[in-house]
C-alpha cells in the first residue's frame, strides 16, 4: 500500500511526490525549453537527464549560463551525506555533475557532510560517518571525474578551512530562520541548527581562494533545496554571488512509492551489491503489470507506475527510440514484466560490474582527490 503522507525534507523523503507542487512550495522555476536550448547551444548537446526533465527545476541557471557566455566560468558544488553505502539514486546528480565538468571545464568541489549525518542520525558515530565519507568518495572517483579539477573533502577533516567561513554564515543566520525553514525546536541539538552554515561554505570557498567572485552551480536532488535557500539569502550579505542550482527528481525505490532509500535495503540497489543481490531485488520490484500473464497480453501494463520502467527512463535506457519501443511493447502486452525485469537486471549488472572495477582502482588514486587541513 502506498503511504499517503508526503514528506520532503533534507533528511526524509517519503510518499508519492508531486514535483509541480514542490516547485510551487519551494519557489523554484521549472526548466523550460529556452534553458534547454541554451545549454545545447553552449555545450553542443543536452544530457538525457535534462532532456527528459529528470532535472526539472532550477534557481538562476539562466543567469549562470549568461555569465558563462560572457566569459565568466563557473564551478560546481555537490556532495553526499555519508551514512552508509552509496546507492544508484545518489549517482543521478553526480552523473550530471560530471557531464557539466566535461562540457564546461568546471572545477568540482565535493563536500562529504560526515558531521551532518552524525548530528541527524541516531546511532551513528562520528568515526563511522567519517570512514563512510572516504568509502563514498570511491564511488565519486569511479564515475571518472577529472582529478586535476575535482576536490573532495570531509567536513571533519577540512574543518580548519571550512569553520572560519561557516562562522561568517552562522552570524547572519538567526535561529528563527532555521526554525522556520527546517522545523527545529527545543529538542534539536546545536549541531543540527549550525549545520547549514557548513553546507553553505563550498558555494563561495573557491571565490575566497581566487580572490574574486566566481559563479557556482549546485546539481542536487530537490530535497536539499532548503539548505541552499538559506545559503542564497546570506551569501550576498557577505559579498558573494547567490549559488545557482539545478534540481533532480528522485530515483524511485524498487517498492511502490517513494524514493530509493538506504534505510530500506531491499528497495535500493547499492554500488557494492553482488550479482545475486541485484537479481533478487529486481525480481521483487514493483511493476505496472497485471495479475496474470494472460490478462497482461490482452490489455497491456502501465509503465507510468512501474519502478522497472522508471529505472530505464532515468538511468538505463537513454536512447529515446529504444525506450519508446519498450514502452509501446509494454502498453500493448507484447513484453511481460518478468522479461522486462531480466533486461534491467542485466543492464544494472553490467553497469555495476564496470563501476566496481573502477571503484577498486580508485583506492589507489584517492589521495589525489582529497583535501585535508
Amino acid at each position: 500500500m502506498v503511504n499517503d503522507e508526503v514528506v520532503v525534507t533534507p533528511w526524509e523523503v517519503k510518499g508519492d511526490i508531486d514535483y509541480d507542487k514542490l516547485v510551487r512550495d519551494f519557489g523554484t522555476q521549472k526548466i523550460g525549453d529556452e534553458i534547454i536550448s541554451k545549454i545545447e547551444q553552449i555545450a553542443g548537446e543536452v544530457h538525457p537527464l535534462i532532456k527528459r526533465k529528470i532535472f526539472f527545476s532550477h534557481r538562476d541557471l539562466d543567469w549562470l549560463l549568461s555569465e558563462y557566455e560572457k566569459g565568466n566560468k563557473f564551478f560546481l558544488y555537490t556532495g553526499r551525506g555519508p551514512s552508509g553505502d552509496t546507492h544508484l539514486g545518489h549517482l543521478v546528480s553526480w552523473i550530471l555533475t560530471k557531464w557539466f565538468q566535461d562540457k564546461f571545464g568546471a572545477e568540482l568541489w565535493f563536500q562529504m557532510t560526515d558531521d551532518e549525518k552524525f548530528y541527524f542520525k541516531d546511532g551513528l558515530t562520528a568515526e563511522f560517518t567519517n570512514r563512510m565519507a572516504y568509502e563514498n568518495a570511491l564511488d565519486v572517483i569511479a564515475l571518472g571525474f577529472d582529478e586535476k579539477k575535482t576536490f573532495i573533502f570531509s567536513d571533519f577533516d577540512y574543518a580548519k578551512t571550512l569553520y572560519p567561513q561557516a562562522a561568517k554564515v552562522a552570524k547572519k543566520l538567526t535561529f528563527s530562520t532555521a526554525r522556520a525553514v527546517f522545523g527545529f525546536n527545543e529538542s534539536s541539538n546545536v549541531g543540527q541548527i549550525f549545520f547549514t552554515s557548513m553546507q553553505s561554505v563550498p558555494a563561495f570557498l573557491p571565490s575566497i581562494k581566487e580572490g574574486k567572485n566566481i559563479p557556482c552551480l549546485i546539481p542536487h536532488a530537490i530535497d536539499q533545496d532548503p539548505h541552499f535557500r538559506v545559503c542564497r539569502d546570506i551569501l550576498p550579505k557577505l559579498g558573494y554571488y547567490k549559488p545557482a542550482a539545478i534540481h533532480s527528481m528522485f530515483l524511485p525505490g524498487l517498492k511502490q512509492g517513494g524514493k530509493m532509500s538506504s534505510s530500506i535495503m531491499d528497495s535500493a540497489i547499492f554500488t557494492t551489491d553482488t550479482g545475486e543481490q541485484i537479481e533478487k531485488k529486481v525480481k521483487n520490484a514493483f511493476t505496472g503489470g497485471k495479475s496474470t500473464a494472460e490478462e497482461q497480453r490482452k490489455t497491456g501494463a502501465n509503465p507510468d507506475i512501474c519502478s522497472v520502467y522508471n529505472y530505464y527512463f532515468i538511468l538505463f535506457m537513454w536512447d529515446d527510440n529504444e525506450l519508446g519501443d519498450l514502452r509501446k511493447r509494454c502498453l500493448c502486452g507484447e513484453i511481460l514484466c518478468g522479461d522486462c525485469k531480466k533486461i534491467l537486471e542485466n543492464k544494472i549488472k553490467k553497469f555495476l560490474n564496470d563501476h566496481q572495477k573502477k571503484r577498486e582502482e580508485a583506492k589507489k588514486r584517492l589521495d589525489k582527490f582529497i583535501l585535508r587541513d
